[in-house]
């Protein structure tokens, strides 16, 4: 179970990262950069649209937003930009 969660964990490292350069890429679109940019500030922000004091729908928010504005964002990006990318992470890993 350990080595399960260490290796979850390193993966999500290495897709944030992904999504950095996805980021930063040229021929990314405005909009995927702008739904991008709206996960982190929610995921930053102090307070939520449905706070987490109220039991279960205060977290669940945080589970449905975030990564729904992750996938609207992939889906816009053309998949050449996202494949170079990970082209790009695998040449940083192995340099």
């Amino acid at each position: 179970m350990r080595n399960k969660l260490i290796s979850i964990a390193k993966q999500f490292k290495h897709e944030l990262k992904v999504y950095q350069l996805v980021w930063r890429h040229p021929r990314t679109p405005k909009l995927a950069k702008w739904l991008l940019g709206m996960a982190i500030a929610y995921v930053l922000m102090p307070f939520d649209l449905i706070p987490d004091f109220i039991p279960v729908i205060g977290q669940l928010d945080d589970l449905v937003i975030v990564p729904f504005l992750v996938y609207l964002a992939l889906k816009l990006i053309p998949q050449a930009v996202i494949c170079e990318c990970r082209e790009e992470m695998k040449r940083e890993i192995n340099a």
